[in-house]
């Protein structure tokens, strides 16, 4: 399904898709709750204002939550259970900073004690979450709609976590998306996700002092750039230092095209971050990017695709009244 937009290029972009379309995306659709609990995007939207409005960071917080949950096992929820007998997949490594719970938990609070109880799945509520908080750090200029009716996973294994990580290269990265049945520019455009947010010094130390064991600092990347981040990242930092993932400070807590501006400018600050400017299999797309005008109609676009992938149905699913437990005891944690 090609998602709406509220932005006169999106409309344009996506006018003819979305008269195809019915507003469906194989088992989810638009309006899924429109009988069963009405006004629940106005109830989510109401409880992300207010605590974006007390915490900017929850936005690229509740990204990286969307792509873990939903890349690594399917959009079903499975990254919030939490187990007292085995480690959950919010244990595993990469999941290890990933933040947001709190405000899965309010939203799903208010839901089931105001709104309409046992109705709302987690999943949704993570991906009308992340929906609002994007358009929110965009100015409000990006409000894509995204179909709903996920179910909730009853399984939550460490060891079945499965993410790209930064030090891969563009072809091994677009297996793990193509397995997903996302596409090239559906890689591209997500990870254009690093457009807000930190990432921790430790994840390109190596680029900094010692790139593949040369010694040197990773020559891809401008070396006005290195010396800046060597400032913020010394050889015997902590491992709590963070830098921006977005270079430019006027829009790095902004949800906009400057991270492809930054990458094509050899400022990207992890490896597979810069890789995308100069692999020939992504660097025209990042060009158009960057030098375009549709990147938030595309980033729309693509956050529905990824919300598309793993979805279960109400026979293997379940809706759960807390996010962090399943129903009953056929939960495998």
């Amino acid at each position: 399904m090609a998602v709406k937009i509220s932005t006169i290029s999106a409309l344009i972009v996506f006018l003819a898709l979305l008269s195809l379309s019915h507003f469906s995306y194989g088992e989810l659709r638009l309006g899924f709750y429109s009988k069963s609990c009405p006004g629940v995007e106005e109830t989510v939207f109401r409880v992300v204002k207010k605590a974006f409005s007390d915490n900017s960071t929850l936005a690229p917080l509740m990204i990286r939550l969307y792509f873990h949950d939903c890349f690594s096992n399917g959009c079903d929820a499975s990254l919030l259970l939490d187990s007292t007998t085995s480690p959950t997949e919010k244990k595993a490594g990469p999941n290890l900073s990933v933040d947001g719970y709190a405000l899965i938990d309010a939203v799903k609070d208010e839901l089931e004690i105001n709104k309409c109880p046992g109705v709302v799945s987690c999943a949704d509520i993570i991906a009308l979450v992340t929906r609002d908080l994007v358009d929110l750090a965009s100015g409000r200029k990006i409000r894509y709609e995204i179909p709903t009716g996920r179910f909730d996973g009853r399984e939550s294994l460490a060891s079945t976590v499965d993410l790209p990580g930064p030090q891969m290269s563009v072809s091994d990265t677009f297996k793990m998306f193509e397995k997903r049945k996302l596409s090239l520019t559906d890689m591209v455009v997500l990870l254009g996700g690093h457009t807000i947010g930190v990432a921790h010094c430790s994840f390109i130390m190596d680029r900094l002092y010692n790139f593949k064991n040369t010694g040197k600092p990773d020559p891809s990347m401008d070396p006005t750039l290195v010396e800046q981040l060597r400032e913020k990242c010394p050889e015997d930092s902590s491992a709590g230092r963070v830098i921006n993932l977005d270079q430019d400070v006027l829009s790095s807590n902004s949800v906009d095209a400057s991270f492809y501006k930054q990458i094509k400018s050899r400022r990207g600050i992890l490896h597979i971050d810069q890789l995308l400017a100069t692999d020939e299999m992504t660097k025209q797309i990042v060009t158009d990017l960057a030098e375009g005008n549709d990147f938030l109609a595309r980033f729309g676009q693509a956050m529905v695709n990824l919300g598309s992938v793993g979805v279960i149905d109400k026979d293997t699913g379940e809706v759960r009244t807390s996010c962090r437990a399943c129903k009953n005891m056929f939960c495998t944690i």
